[in-house]
């Protein structure tokens, strides 16, 4: 009879004692202590911010730009996460908000490719519903594979639709202007599989934020590269032929325009504005900027976010990007200045616009950001939003609130850091409550 391999102690990487699949003396787990539980949140700070921030670079690529120092970093960054390699808070937190300064540098080529490929953004009136004939919906976030549809379907009567975060593309005069982007249907990615049922023809995603499809849908939802789905239809070679042939060949769309809306107040058109709204706000004209967005869910307490817009003052701006918009954008906050309250902005791949303006701002007043009459409120979601809210804390960025909950994987002791060194706050119960604060303030 051969013997049973005898098992190995595990060591305890800081209290040295061993164990044997329960945990030493004072961890949790074999080769983990308890007291590295800090050690283990930055891990997940940083690991959430390298995925965020890695989606951005993705997309920054697809349109030809890269850089050697987000490179390495993220290399770096990832080897830090390796078992046995650092115990450190303080340099595991370095890390954490370096990857937030990293960031800024890739969402600013994502801007810039996104500007140099389909033209200065302009802010554009927008047709909810559909045309009739055949139709496609994109969502996701991609331009690229939107642009390229585009192309494919260009002379046919084969009309394309956004759905969710590609409704900034109609900003884009490459895209905007193209004979069969014929408008958005939907909102924003958790409705998908009641919007996706409803939408009678093909549904094309091009990213993350992509349900499991429903059996009314499945066979007439495709997708692209990594993005995938059971028994969805992938698309080989940015080759669209088979999303155009299920378009042509499913009931076509009715005739249904429900409403109008403006998106494309991109950071180019607002800076264009920059000096009359220095002399607004110093003219006592404009009372308070609101940044109200980020990444949607589908729980009630993200009701907060509509409650703090409805609640803003009506000579204050509110500036919203990502899927959170779809919270706040269904009511009437009217015009002040002769622009719209609430300026859309575009995607979450669009936040570098917002900390474009902000700085911009604060440079015209000869301030930091922290001293003009702003605030952040973001809804917190998925792995961008806290590569986003990384960037915000790297640039020192004050009062920064974030929700509806706080992130599970930020232990005690790391949140209390954050909020010492940032006043990073939890959102309240009552966002009109929270929006009187901050006016107070």
């Amino acid at each position: 009879m051969t013997a049973m391999p005898v098992e190995q102690p595990l060591l305890c990487n800081q209290c040295e004692q061993t164990s044997r699949g329960v945990g030493c003396s004072i961890g949790e787990r074999p080769g983990v202590c308890g007291k590295d539980k800090d050690v283990e949140s930055l891990q997940q700070i940083l690991l959430y911010g390298l995925k965020g921030m890695a989606s951005y670079a993705h997309h920054a690529r697809r349109l030809g730009k890269t850089d050697e120092e987000v490179n390495a970093f993220i290399e770096e960054a990832l080897f830090s996460t390796v078992t046995n390699v650092n115990f450190d808070v303080d340099s595991m937190l370095e890390l954490v908000l370096k990857c937030g300064e990293i960031n800024l540098k890739v969402m600013k080529m994502l801007d810039e490719g996104h500007v140099e490929t389909y033209g200065k953004p302009r802010p554009t009136t927008v047709d909810h519903g559909t045309k009739a004939g055949p139709g496609i919906l994109v969502t996701g976030h991609d331009m690229v594979d939107l642009h390229r549809l585009l192309k494919q379907v260009e002379g046919s009567n084969v009309n394309v639709y956004t759905h969710g975060e590609m409704l900034p593309a109609h900003m884009y005069p490459e895209l905007g202007d193209h004979p069969n982007l014929a408008g958005h249907f939907g909102g924003p990615w958790q409705k998908q599989k009641t919007e996706f049922a409803a939408f009678p023809g093909a549904v094309l995603a091009t990213t993350n934020c992509i349900l499991l499809p429903r059996d009314t849908y499945k066979d007439r939802l495709f997708h692209t590269r990594v993005t995938a789905v059971p028994e969805g239809k992938k698309v080989p070679d940015d080759d669209f032929s088979m999303v155009i042939e299920c378009a042509k060949q499913c009931e076509p769309c009715p005739e249904n325009i429900e409403k109008q809306s403006t998106v494309g107040f991109h950071r180019t058109v607002i800076l264009d504005k920059a000096a009359e709204i220095v002399e607004a706000v110093k003219g006592g004209n404009i009372s308070h900027f609101f940044v109200i967005g980020g990444c949607d869910g589908a729980e009630p307490g993200r009701n907060y976010y509509s409650d703090y817009a409805r609640a803003t003052p009506e000579d204050s701006f509110i500036l919203t990007l990502g899927c959170g918009k779809y919270r706040i954008n269904g009511f009437d906050y009217g015009e002040h200045l002769g622009l719209p309250r609430l300026m859309d902005m575009g995607q979450c791949n669009d936040a570098y616009g917002a900390i474009a303006v902000a700085v911009a701002l604060a440079d015209a007043f000869d301030c930091s950001v922290n001293d003009l009459p702003l605030t952040i409120v973001l809804s917190w979601f998925e792995q961008k939003a806290v590569a986003v809210l990384l960037t915000l804390l790297s640039l020192g960025v004050q009062g920064v609130r974030i929700g509806p909950a706080a992130p599970a994987f930020i232990s005690p002791n790391v949140m209390a850091k954050l909020q010492e060194a940032f006043n990073l706050q939890l959102i309240g119960p009552d966002g009109a409550a929270d929006c009187a604060v901050a006016m107070a303030n």
